[in-house]
């Protein structure tokens, strides 16, 4: 039996007329979760984002397959629907919108209003909740706030954009557990799949992955053991390790 969650085919994606990403293939199935590295500008951010739907990001070629359906051009609320979930690495601040009201939402929609108050103090939200979305928190609490959100719309498929950038060590630990929770890590019946984008690797230290990818000038360069990629990147760098990759390929 198929238990491939998401498959991206042949993918080109376009923003504003350039082209960022070309022939970018991933299979990924039910309970994996995939650990994306690469340099700035490689694309990451523009995959996760044409997974998601965002009609900024064309697709000129290719395809997105979920859960065995064609989303390739479902809008994204309708990929949302279908349980695709995204972090975003710098959401919007929005003033006059409290954060109470955008979980309650968020809980409505994963039908989980019930464990509201659980992950508003797992993710230490209590003292945020009637502030604006977003409005003057540090970077710590925007990422708390997105996660937040995401444990209690529910998705099947997580979608994290750096979670661990521009994170003290006492964040990165209160949000590594809530990425353990939200991709079922600790079970072995896990059904939770997803993609953590990550430049510096401190988040895999409480989240376990199952395979990394390096994108690379909008390609998928590197496939193999996160771990291993990831002190290959620490000691030569992402065009050493591209290179080491291509030659046992």
């Amino acid at each position: 039996m198929d238990k491939g969650v998401m498959r991206i085919v042949n993918l080109g994606v376009e923003v504003n007329g350039k082209r960022i990403l070309q022939n970018v293939n991933l299979y990924i199935q039910e309970g994996q979760t995939l650990a994306l590295f690469g340099p700035n500008g490689s694309g990451k951010s523009t995959l996760l984002m044409a997974i998601a739907g965002h009609p900024n990001y064309k697709i000129y070629d290719g395809r997105i397959i979920f859960k065995g359906k064609d989303i390739t051009d479902l809008p994204a609320n309708e990929r949302v629907k279908m349980g695709i979930g995204v972090s975003y690495q710098n959401p919007p601040k929005i003033s006059g919108v409290k954060l109470r009201d955008i979980v309650k939402h968020c809980a409505r929609i994963g039908g989980t209003e019930d464990k509201i108050e659980e992950y508003v103090k797992l993710l230490k939200m209590e003292n945020l909740l009637d502030r604006d979305l977003n409005v003057g928190f540090s970077g710590g609490e925007v990422k708390r706030s997105e996660l937040l959100q995401l444990l209690l719309m529910n998705p099947e498929f997580v979608m994290l954009d750096e979670p661990d950038s521009g994170v003290d060590l006492e964040n990165v630990a209160v949000i590594g557990e809530a990425i353990k929770i939200l991709l079922e890590r600790d079970r072995k019946d896990r059904k939770k799949s997803g993609i953590i984008i990550t430049h510096t690797g401190q988040i895999l230290k409480y989240v376990d992955a199952d395979y990394g990818v390096i994108m690379y000038k909008g390609r998928i360069a590197c496939m193999g053991d996160p771990y291993d990629i990831l002190k290959t990147v620490e000691r030569f760098g992402y065009e050493e390790c591209v290179r080491k990759c291509l030659r046992t390929l």
